[in-house]
């Protein structure tokens, strides 16, 4: 058989292998060792499985990836969580929907100091969804805006969806970190338009709350976010200015929170552990799915799919537009049963050539698969934030929450449109990058 129909079969073995229960991470590395010993020889395939799990393991600026998820265990020690929830209830709990607002806002504040959409979305469930439960917020509004404003995790730096298309697609890391900050505050005001909406729409999905609130109280509230605004401007704003790494940017942000959390007296030995337990467990979870996609893609490049694809792509005498949403349409559907990292590291091998191909910038289009990685975050069955809540959120159905989220979709796709009609939303920040 010819090489592309070799490719063709593994691929198929690759998704056939995820039906029957395999991790994605061992179907691909499994599949890649088998395509790469049939087209080239078993004494090339079997070095070069180990020699990739150990360069991809071993490879110094991949530690930003624990740095950030230990980022995120050390704020919610501090108590940052509660400290922007409060705040941000001050201020808008008079507006319709204010306390489902105020969650968005808090997430989205939150997420600048998380690299994990679903650290964002457990941690504020705790935090936001008994104050909702208590003005008698509907469940469905409650746990959608919950769900769907974990979701920033992944789109607002430190994100882990930005390093992780980084790594596979060998753009640097600082700028597409960076690119992420206007779409990720263009997706949270969406979310909020989607909440007032909502309650427009129908009133009883959230009592409004007649306590007033002082200016004076107001304002002393303000001297809580002060923490993981400067933690935001010190990590993000060092990468920005070229002071240094976003490696050594998560070094100093995981160290700041650490002191922070030290002196308030909030940390524990067992927030420590859960902290370092958290980071330890998705650092190997995502360098492994990592290395499974280079084992994957160094059989694909045999068989020579990613190549001819992009010709393909490159040839078809219509607008790069139309594929760009054919790839959007595709993601949407292996949203509904792919989690957002296995997406990306099942699909770049392929996908990545063709936007090349069509002249697409790499930083640009980074945004555009993260922020659909987002949707696929809560998109049934598989949405993982739609679980995690569930999780906290003891007696509501799944159901609901599915259903809560649903109106929130609109928001990540309106964005998607907003960052392709206007490339520089994504592209302005890092354009101005000292390096």
């Amino acid at each position: 058989m010819d090489p592309v129909t070799i490719g063709i079969i593994g691929t198929a073995c690759v998704f056939l292998l995820l039906f029957l229960g395999m991790h994605i991470a061992y179907a691909m590395m499994f599949v890649g060792f088998a395509g790469v010993a049939y087209l080239s020889s078993f004494e090339a395939a079997l070095p070069m499985v180990s020699r990739t799990v150990y360069e991809v393991s071993s490879y110094f600026p991949y530690t930003v990836i624990p740095l950030f998820i230990v980022m995120g265990g050390f704020a919610g020690s501090s108590g940052m969580t509660k400290d922007l929830y409060s705040t941000f209830d001050k201020w808008l709990r008079r507006m319709p929907g204010g306390l489902a607002v105020a969650t968005i806002g808090a997430c989205a504040g939150f997420a600048a100091v998380s690299g994990s959409s679903v650290a964002t979305a457990a941690t504020m469930g705790t935090v936001a969804l008994p104050e909702m439960e208590r003005y008698k917020y509907h469940p469905r509004l409650a746990t959608g805006a919950i769900a769907a404003g974990g979701t920033l995790g992944f789109l607002i730096p430190p994100s882990i969806g930005f390093i992780v298309y980084g790594m596979l697609t060998e753009q640097s890391i600082g700028k597409l970190l960076v690119a992420g900050i206007i779409p990720g505050l263009a997706l949270a005001l969406a979310y909020v338009g989607i909440v007032l909406l909502m309650v427009k729409i129908n009133p009883a999905l959230a009592p409004a709350n007649p306590e007033p609130v002082s200016w004076r109280v107001k304002f002393v509230s303000l001297l809580k976010v002060w923490e993981p605004l400067a933690v935001f401007l010190l990590v993000m704003g060092g990468i920005y200015g070229g002071l240094f790494t976003p490696t050594e940017a998560g070094a100093i942000g995981a160290t700041v929170l650490l002191l922070i959390a030290f002196f308030k007296r909030k940390l524990t030995w067992k927030n420590l552990i859960e902290a370092l337990q958290e980071s330890v467990r998705i650092s190997v979870m995502v360098l492994f799915l990592v290395a499974g996609a280079n084992v994957f893609s160094y059989f694909l490049a045999l068989s020579t799919i990613p190549m001819q694809v992009a010709e393909w792509a490159g040839s078809l005498a219509v607008s790069p537009y139309v594929i760009h949403t054919v790839i959007i349409v595709m993601y949407m559907f292996l949203g509904c049963f792919l989690d957002a990292i296995s997406m990306m590291v099942l699909t770049m091998p392929v996908i990545y050539p063709v936007i090349l191909a069509l002249g697409f910038n790499p930083i640009w289009f980074g945004v555009i698969a993260v922020l659909m990685m987002e949707a696929g975050l809560i998109t049934p069955p598989m949405g993982l934030n739609i679980f995690t809540v569930a999780g906290v959120a003891k007696g509501v159905p799944v159901e609901t929450i599915f259903r809560g989220v649903a109106p929130f979709l609109l928001a990540i796709f309106a964005v998607v449109a907003l960052v392709t009609i206007f490339p520089d939303l994504a592209l302005l920040l890092p354009n101005m990058m000292t390096r």
